[in-house]
């Protein structure tokens, strides 16, 4: 379905209730609206409504077509479920802009229906598994993303053997930092290219702190200028850069072993990294990495043993020692995982993030 926010009357009649809400949404914008609810996510809870303000919507989609030189009369794919914010501030770029936007139903490969001789789009937002199913099933399709001027990726990390195999992709690629509060992305990472970097960049005049955990603070006109308190550990680059950061993990998913605090989410990394050295050879190997989260499960000497959870299978022992032995130089002897685990399915949230807790309660 294609919808041009200067051309209205060319809309055409929705063929699912999927492009009937989307065109209902687009309707209320250009009537005027002055408020929307959303909901959250619920990736680190039950999911909530939250009410935003057209004013904050429109900060942040004029603050994002600035930073990525977006404008007038390009087109835009927009792919992302739009009952959810990163979806719905697509529309709301587009119409803001007057982006020509082509509008599919959320899958694991939004460009299986398009040609690459025949296709061209200037900017879309994409999840991880979005990108890693184009790069391994229609790597022929890659001109339609080295067209682009901008490609933001959001909703999950991105894993070490997917940021290498970003570099065939010749158009700019940007990790997104943000929540349903602050109306999606406040912070972008590079992922490819010689800008690309290990730290997120606020956009202009979003104001970063942190409390006394570490963890982020974020003031910006999307925020409606209030503070919004983060559970996210962060190292603030404030000797040099003011706008920088290094996301560490979560506060609430922090591991007490031994009287020692673990942030798990440095370990994965070290694991995927790890992984990704047996399967570089070639981009068809990225699915040679499961799914995994690294959790603190009850343990009756240190409080919380670490453990590699997995999705469906498990590693061999040579692959394991390797990752105890990478996780040990890097971190410390008490990060190292003490077991792996696997279950057949990990429990995902309505957007498709990873639910760690309702996956650990599979676990017997």
């Amino acid at each position: 379905m294609i919808v041009n926010p200067l051309l209205p009357d060319s809309w055409p009649t929705p063929d699912s209730a999927y492009e009937a809400e989307t065109l209902e949404f687009c309707q209320a914008w250009l009537s005027g609206q002055t408020s929307f609810i959303l909901h959250t996510s619920g990736s680190t809870g039950t999911p909530k409504p939250i009410t935003l303000t057209r004013a904050q919507m429109r900060a942040s989609a004029h603050l994002t077509g600035q930073t990525l030189g977006l404008q007038m009369g390009d087109k835009a794919l927009v792919c992302l479920n739009i009952r959810y914010v990163a979806g719905v501030m697509m529309l709301v770029r587009g119409l803001e802009l007057g982006m020509t936007m082509t509008v599919v139903e959320p899958s694991g490969n939004p460009l299986a229906a398009f040609e690459s001789d025949q296709t061209h789009f200037d900017f879309t937002a994409l999840v991880p598994l979005q990108l890693q199913t184009i790069l391994e099933t229609i790597p022929q399709k890659l001109p339609i993303l080295n067209e682009m001027k901008a490609i933001l990726v959001g909703g999950a990390a991105t894993s070490p053997i997917l940021e290498r195999a970003l570099q065939a992709i010749d158009a700019p690629i940007f990790a997104t930092y943000g929540m349903t509060e602050t109306v999606s992305h406040v912070a972008l990472r590079r992922l490819n290219g010689p800008m690309k970097s290990d730290f997120f960049t606020a956009l202009d005049g979003v104001v970063l702190g942190t409390d006394e955990r570490e963890c982020l603070h974020i003031t910006a006109a999307a925020t409606k200028f209030e503070r919004i308190q983060t559970n996210d550990v962060v190292e603030l680059l404030r000797e040099v850069e003011p706008n920088q950061f290094r996301l560490l993990g979560r506060a609430d998913t922090i591991i007490n072993t031994g009287g020692v605090k673990v942030q798990p989410e440095q370990v994965e990394r070290v694991v995927q990294d790890t992984l990704a050295l047996f399967g570089q050879s070639s981009i068809g190997q990225l699915e040679a990495i499961p799914r995994l989260f690294v959790a603190g499960l009850t343990d009756d000497r240190l409080g919380q043993r670490i453990a590699v959870i997995f999705e469906q299978k498990l590693l061999s022992s040579d692959q394991f020692g390797a990752v105890q032995e990478a996780v040990r130089r890097q971190l410390g002897p008490y990060a190292v995982p003490k077991a792996q685990i696997t279950v057949s399915q990990f429990a995902e949230t309505p957007t498709g993030k990873v639910d760690r807790n309702a996956t650990i309660a599979r676990i017997p």
